[in-house]
């Protein structure tokens, strides 16, 4: 039996705080500051998504910059997280397939599924992204410094890596999270479990399966794991009246500024919306605003779509239902939903609903809110996330003429 526990975004990396650097958008170039001393105009602590985004932007801009990574290029996202998470994904969406394809006429045997060879494919996918984004720092003419970073007591920003130090007057922090684990004191038999990032490393689908957590991970490891074949139990942790984000975020501000001058941080090591995009996006404004002269370059944290990859998926952008009435007032919110069978399921011995919300606001009944689960729902939310970031209401969703048959038309015709 195999227990997962599913990753949590934990600080990396410790700061000395309090010291103070005055801000400048001046870029220096590559240059030994001493003997002992390289100078750049951007260092990145961290070669994941949002620390790549930001070196190439800021290199693009005209910055000298160097990224230091202790592990593969890629981060959390290419090597452990939604780049394999989602191979995996679509593995067990085969397997959901499969389990009506005599619905759909196919008749035989049932096909056996080979783990070691998606496996393999897996695998060799994640190395040739890793080397495409290896080629890319070659490209930008970005230096890559492998090892371990850690801020020295210098007077302005300056980190040591294998002996050797560092400086910019802008580095930026980007080491995302690790799996969180917990002794055996507090669990008897925890040291027999493996981290989310252990199951990439399996080599066979295990008969049995405990997930211990209910977050994105959690949910979607448990659906991979139960539709290829293990019987999968999650367990969920109920509320004790604590304070749930105690875990050494790294405070920053609007524009990804901490508390010491001169030192961003972007991405789940801040502890805010988790998601491989936001660093991107966080990391490409950052560069624009300390290279570019942009002063109020910044991420918007409104309105950011995302998808849990269960079976069935569920996505969701914008506020729920209390967010609404919290901002709002309960007298200028409106709710629509809608709960139907897909076309898909229409001649299948299995069913599955789909569910659809929409939550609006004001007078003009602005569309603040989107949420739905079930089939299609992961590839139909990005689009409509457009929408809701332009401020779209009901009447322009009852304006678009329906594609018919799908299950999206549903949120163009709800009454």
């Amino acid at each position: 039996m195999e227990i997962l526990s599913p990753l949590a975004r934990l600080r990396a990396s410790f700061l000395t705080l309090g010291r103070s650097l005055s801000s400048s958008h001046i870029l220096f170039g590559r240059s030994m500051a001493s003997e002992s001393v390289t100078r750049f105009d951007f260092l990145v602590i961290g070669g994941g998504s949002g620390g790549l985004a930001g070196a190439r932007r800021a290199a693009e801009l005209g910055a000298t910059a160097a990224v230091i990574e202790s592990h593969k290029l890629g981060g959390t996202c290419v090597n452990v997280g939604c780049v394999p998470k989602k191979v995996m994904w679509n593995t067990s969406t085969h397997a959901e397939y499969l389990h009506d394809h005599e619905d759909y006429g196919f008749e035989g045997a049932k096909a056996d599924f080979n783990w070691q060879l998606i496996k393999r494919k897996r695998d060799a996918y994640v190395s040739r992204l890793n080397q495409i984004y290896r080629n890319n720092l070659d490209k930008a003419k970005i230096e890559s410094i492998h090892g371990y970073a850690r801020f020295t007591d210098d007077p302005e920003p300056t980190v040591e890596v294998n002996g050797k130090k560092y400086t910019a007057p802008h580095i930026l922090i980007a080491t995302g999270g690790h799996p969180s684990t917990v002794s055996e004191n507090d669990v008897p038999g925890a040291s027999l479990g493996i981290t989310s990032d252990g199951f990439f490393e399996l080599e066979s689908c295990p008969k049995r399966s405990v997930i211990v957590g209910a977050g994105y991970i959690a949910v979607e490891m448990a659906g991979i794991l139960s539709t290829l074949g293990s019987k999968t139990s999650i367990i969920i942790r109920q509320g004790g009246g604590v304070k749930l984000d105690e875990r050494e975020h790294i405070v920053v501000d609007e524009f990804q500024n901490t508390t010491r001058a001169g030192v961003y941080a972007v991405g789940d090591v801040c502890g805010r919306a988790l998601l491989t995009p936001v660093a991107i996006a966080a990391g490409r404004k950052l560069a624009h605003r300390l290279f570019e002269g942009k002063a109020d370059s910044k991420i918007d944290y409104n309105n950011i779509p995302t998808v849990v990859f269960s079976h069935p998926p569920i996505g969701t952008v914008g506020l729920t239902e209390d967010e609404a009435i919290k901002t709002w007032g309960k007298d200028n919110v409106k709710v629509y939903t809608t709960s139907f069978t897909p076309m898909y399921y229409a001649i299948t011995t299995r069913k599955s609903q789909c569910i659809m919300k929409l939550v609006c606001a004001g007078k003009n009944e602005k569309v603040v809110g989107l949420h739905m689960q079930g089939f299609g729902c992961d590839e139909m939310l990005q689009g409509f996330a457009v929408a809701v970031n332009m401020g779209a209401t009901k009447e322009d969703f009852d304006r678009t003429i329906a594609i018919h048959p799908t299950s999206s038309e549903e949120l163009v015709t709800l009454r």
